[in-house]
């Protein structure tokens, strides 16, 4: 994507009931709790994350924006502001690509958040050029698989990590 272009498309997303704002330092006491606690983010890549690991991950999460022009959004309620999670996308550390993901609070599971979320960041990554976004899910992680199929993602071949089977779902752009 082009520097003029990447300016153009909006960092802010909403959708019919969510909020998504980039990542910023005063998101940090939130993802700190996030990222800290099991239920929410023991699945994620690395599982949680001590306070520091969080403070460290917000740091490059911003830079990453400044560099790509996409990133980590913050998920808020829209109705009322509540701080919900985080969806995104991220360079894979293990070189697959730019995947897609998200984390919300274990009490927001079952009422549609993470697929409206999820939704967002996929339509915003192949709108800001993305041609190929991937989603990895734990073979054992139903939830997460049935977001990715449901946002139209399609498995795309499995790998293991620390003994865990791993799917990969893809997204490619029709451009």
């Amino acid at each position: 994507m082009q520097p003029a272009a990447r300016l153009l498309l909006s960092r802010v997303v909403r959708t019919p009931r969510l909020t998504l704002l980039p990542v910023g330092k005063e998101n940090l006491p939130d993802l700190i709790r996030l990222k800290g606690d099991d239920e929410a983010f023991g699945l994620m890549l690395h599982g949680t994350r001590t306070p520091e690991r969080a403070r460290e991950e917000l740091e490059d999460d911003i830079a990453f924006w400044e560099v790509r022009g996409y990133g980590t959004w913050a998920v808020h309620r829209t109705e009322d502001g509540e701080f919900l999670g985080i969806t995104g996308l991220m360079e894979r550390p293990d070189g697959r690509g730019i995947a897609l993901r998200y984390a919300l609070w274990p009490h927001c599971r079952g009422k549609g958040y993470a697929r409206e979320a999820a939704r967002a960041a996929l339509e915003f990554g192949h709108a800001a050029g993305l041609r190929r976004i991937i989603g990895i899910a734990r073979e054992s992680n139903l939830s997460s698989r049935a977001v990715m199929e449901d946002i139209g993602m399609a498995e795309a071949g499995g790998f293991q990590h620390q003994g865990n089977p791993m799917i990969v779902f893809e997204s490619l752009s029709a451009a």
